[in-house]
């Protein structure tokens, strides 16, 4: 009697896993900004053909970034618990495989802006998208504490794109808009960094809670979280909006400094629950803003 031998299986892979890949949570949310961008940068309706064009541009550009993000970050991602099921980090997506995927979403977001926007918005998109996928995610997160900081540029982008899909210029209220996500991105992830601490440490990406300690962390989520306040002020001071973006942002604010302090005064739970307030935040914030626009 002969014994009957079979090979493993592979992880199977699916469009669900492709959707994954592509961040849709955080893209979402950078379409948001994009969209008011845009709104902002007129008194009256955005034009729709630039409205869906504009963003479906962007947001490919966004999806090939995130993509670019789990095919470097495969190794680090099956040290991390909160990354370690990803289908590139699991083998149901090939790494040949999720870069075609990238390539394939990048050319068609870049195309998308060239031909149905401007020039400009399509270059300083794909400036956006070097910055994230090469200079952030390939350098900087591997490089320094500050990896954040500094690499959150790209990430605050949305918005001025959003403007210059519109308008076709660079404008100081348009830098404002990404000011605002710019200053907010490392409280953001200071906050999952903290919660997360083991994780980093053992992938051994030296974000600041692994670098400095927690304590250390804290304060500066708390000093970023005045910073933010600040920049959050600056559309009202500029006359960009009026009364009722003021009194949500002031409202916001101080919502948000209280989470800060609580990381600061090490109560159970905080760095989790400022990291979701926040992600609420950004979204209100814009929100409002978009709603005084047009009240």
């Amino acid at each position: 009697m002969s014994e009957s031998t079979s090979e493993p299986s592979s992880p199977s892979t699916t469009w669900g896993d492709y959707y994954e890949l592509t961040k849709p949570n955080v893209v979402y949310l950078m379409l948001l900004t994009s969209a008011i961008g845009m709104f902002m940068s007129v008194p009256g309706i955005v034009p729709l053909d630039i409205l869906i064009f504009g963003n479906l541009g962007i947001g490919l550009c966004s999806a090939c970034g995130a993509v670019v993000n789990h095919l470097v970050d495969q190794r680090i991602d099956t040290l991390m618990n909160r990354t370690k099921k990803r289908p590139v980090a699991q083998g149901r997506i090939s790494q040949a495989h999720a870069g075609i995927f990238a390539l394939v979403l990048g050319a068609v977001g870049l195309a998308v802006l060239l031909i149905f926007t401007n020039q400009l918005t399509a270059w300083l998109t794909l400036f956006s998208l070097i910055g994230y996928a090469v200079i952030y995610t390939l350098w900087l997160k591997r490089a320094t504490p500050q990896n954040i900081v500094i690499g959150g540029l790209p990430g605050a982008a949305p918005p001025l794109l959003g403007w210059t899909a519109v308008n076709n210029e660079i404008h100081g209220h348009a830098l404002l808009l990404v000011l605002i996500v710019f200053a907010w991105t490392p409280p953001h992830f200071w906050a999952l960094a903290i919660n997360r601490k083991e994780d980093y440490a053992k992938a051994a990406i030296p974000m600041l809670p692994v670098t400095h300690g927690v304590e250390y962390t804290a304060f500066h989520i708390l000093l970023y979280t005045f910073v933010l306040i600040a920049a959050s002020l600056l559309p009202f001071a500029t006359g960009l909006s009026g009364l009722l973006y003021l009194a949500g942002a002031v409202i916001l604010g101080v919502v948000h400094l209280y989470y800060s302090i609580a990381i600061m005064r090490n109560k159970p739970g905080a760095p989790m629950a400022t990291f979701k307030y926040s992600l609420v935040y950004l979204m209100a914030i814009y929100i409002i803003m978009l709603v005084d626009h047009y009240v």
